[in-house]
């Protein structure tokens, strides 16, 4: 007698994923409907999901949250590289935007504004490997950009723009390290019809 194997448990979530549960969340905190006690132990059961399924119970008895978002995927494929030495690494205007990037510098500064690039992905995944060089990332208003992934040596690592996903709108994912350099990603400012 042949035994069957057991059916997948669903699919794997990611942590875009995740993310965009626990943005849900807490929005449900700031409309009053759960505590800051429920928040932690629902973000605690959210952040150990493996699977799908795993993120519906943190969300069931929340109005117009019975079901996990759909889920934001990882971007997949190779990615586009980008190299320097001591020379800088500048993508402005319109340029278009790969899924993956990484983004190699030894003392050179990167300068990437997707502000005005042509951008059909909902997530851009960017590894950063700098040694000494500085790194500026502009992105759109509507834009969201998690750095939890991106470690510091000497330098400084800043972000101005909300972590959570939201639908519709860009996400980054920046990852990768540091070394003495400061990375930092913000929207452009507007000054008397100039952007900077």
């Amino acid at each position: 007698m042949s035994t069957q194997p057991p059916d997948p448990p669903g699919i794997r979530v990611s942590d875009a994923d995740r993310e965009r549960v626990a943005a849900q969340l807490h929005q449900a905190l700031t409309e009053g409907r759960i505590t800051v006690s429920e928040l932690d132990e629902r973000l605690s059961v959210v952040y150990a999901a493996r699977y799908e399924a795993d993120l519906h119970p943190p969300l069931a008895d929340l109005p117009g949250m019975g079901t996990a978002p759909a889920p934001l995927s990882s971007p997949s494929g190779s990615p586009v590289v980008l190299r320097s030495g001591m020379s800088a690494i500048k993508r402005t205007g319109a340029w278009s935007v790969p899924a993956r990037m990484r983004v190699q510098s030894a003392m050179g500064a990167v300068v990437l504004d997707f502000c005005a690039a042509q951008n059909p992905h909902p997530v851009v995944e960017i590894e950063l490997d700098l040694v000494a060089g500085s790194a500026k990332l502009l992105v759109p208003d509507d834009a969201t950009a998690n750095i939890d992934g991106l470690v510091a040596g000497l330098g400084t690592v800043k972000s101005t723009v909300p972590s959570w996903p939201r639908a519709g709108a860009p996400h980054f994912v920046v990852h990768g390290r540091s070394g003495m350099g400061s990375v930092r990603v913000r929207r452009r400012y507007h000054f008397a019809g100039y952007y900077f």
